[in-house]
């Protein structure tokens, strides 16, 4: 893959998340002649400041919700991740139309100033949330993913690009279980666990970096993308960590919390019928029908029984050991493990 990159300015919104932290130092590392970080957070932007010591990153206080800061941001800008996002489904629930005004709202302030702003391409971080969702973080996800398609739909001719990728679990992000499940290790508490049998897509953040990547080297105009990922049961998820750590605390389950569901998908069968098969991805093609009714009334697509919704569920699932072996890849796992003094012996299969 080329250096895309090399002397390039880049802007990532909500670039103080562990997403950001990780592109940034990737893009510098390529070469990128400038990263900006648009936030809203001034401490975390000065923490990130000195964990990545670089003149080149740059930080702008903002917010997506205000169309002028964006706008600033975005001058002379040549390509942007769209990171920013209330993503905490309880935060979303009672407060929605907050979700609306960052989720909806504040990517359509990205969507539009990069296209005033002559920028290259866009790529809009989504999640499997979007797909039948049942929450209000879901649903404003989904619709973030129609405001970054239907600037293709209504600008045929526009200079940017705009694409969307879809996530499963990102591991060890900010609010991802494991963090929660490894303080509890260490505290020697039971383990929280809502429903043993509820399962959920894995992905490094590594993996989610590279889907980024990915995106921003095949996008054409309104497409989405998803990885290809295994999946596993919040239960095995626990006991690979309980195993890991070398600990006897138990699984205590707790019941489903409001608004989550059991399993998640990453596309619905809809979407399948019209996609890409890219070997480790999925490329999905917007819906490209312009404003001649008709065409939504009278016109179907017979294939779609053909397939079935890219479902937790349904997927490959990982044993216990290859949970182990997948958790045993990140940074953050292995120093958790050392400074338990549990790391010694253990190899990256698990064993």
């Amino acid at each position: 893959m080329t250096n895309k990159y090399e002397g390039k300015r880049i802007l990532v919104t909500g670039g103080t998340g562990s997403f950001g932290h990780t592109v940034a130092a990737k893009l510098l590392d390529r070469g990128a002649s400038q990263v900006r970080i648009l936030s809203r957070d001034e401490a975390k932007q000065d923490l990130m400041r000195h964990e990545i010591v670089d003149s080149r990153l740059r930080f702008y206080v903002g917010d997506v919700r205000d169309y002028l800061s964006v706008e600033r941001a975005m001058r002379d800008v040549d390509f942007v991740f769209h990171a920013a996002a209330l993503k905490q489904v309880p935060s979303c629930e009672f407060f929605p139309m907050e979700a609306v005004k960052t989720n909806v709202f504040g990517s359509e302030n990205v969507v539009r100033a990069a296209d005033q702003a002559g920028v290259k391409a866009v790529v809009c971080l989504s999640t499997d949330k979007a797909v039948y969702p049942v929450n209000a973080m879901g649903m404003s996800k989904a619709m973030m993913e129609k405001v970054a398609q239907s600037h293709g739909l209504n600008n045929p001719d526009a200079v940017t690009t705009v694409s969307c990728v879809r996530y499963g679990n990102v591991m060890y992000s900010r609010g991802s279980v494991i963090p929660l499940f490894i303080r509890q290790l260490k505290a020697g508490n039971n383990l929280t666990v809502t429903n043993p049998d509820m399962t959920r897509f894995m992905m490094s953040l590594a993996d989610s970096v590279d889907l980024v990547e990915y995106a921003f080297h095949n996008a054409e105009q309104g497409d989405l993308f998803i990885r290809k990922a295994k999946a596993c049961t919040v239960g095995d998820l626990a006991e690979a960590l309980i195993a890991l750590f070398e600990s006897s605390v138990k699984v205590d389950v707790i019941g489903t919390r409001h608004a989550e569901k059991v399993s998640e998908a990453l596309a619905s069968r809809e979407e399948l019928s019209r996609s890409q098969d890219m070997g480790d991805y999925f490329r999905i093609r917007a819906d490209n029908r312009d404003l001649n009714y008709s065409l939504y009334v009278e016109e179907g697509n017979v294939s779609q029984v053909m397939y079935s919704d890219y479902d937790s569920h349904t997927v490959d699932r990982m044993s216990i050991p290859e949970v182990q072996a997948l958790l045993l890849t990140l940074p953050e796992v292995r120093a958790e493990l050392s400074t338990a003094g549990r790391l010694t012996g253990i190899s990256a299969d698990g064993n």
